[in-house]
């Protein structure tokens, strides 16, 4: 089981990107898969969000090659974008 201090902590960073959109994301993203994450996906997100926000989303959008250190399940995911809910 993970530590809760440590989703807390993940899911502070992942809605405090700096840019809305990123914000939106790499938040959403969090918000709808953590519960599913075992310790190798949660180290892969912590060392996502390390990454600079612009790399994160065109990686996610597909406009950047994703590196292969990031290539897998988790990315596909994530490129899918079918998680971001945008409050109205």
């Amino acid at each position: 089981m993970i530590d809760r201090d440590r989703l807390n902590r993940l899911k502070f960073r992942a809605w405090h990107r700096g840019t809305r959109e990123a914000d939106y994301m790499i938040g959403c993203y969090f918000d709808r898969f953590h519960t599913a994450w075992g310790e190798a996906e949660v180290v892969w997100f912590e060392r996502l969000i390390d990454e600079d926000d612009v790399e994160i989303m065109a990686w996610a959008l597909g406009t950047m090659p994703v590196p292969e250190s990031y290539a897998g399940p988790m990315m596909d995911g994530m490129r899918k974008l079918d998680y971001v809910e945008i409050p109205r």
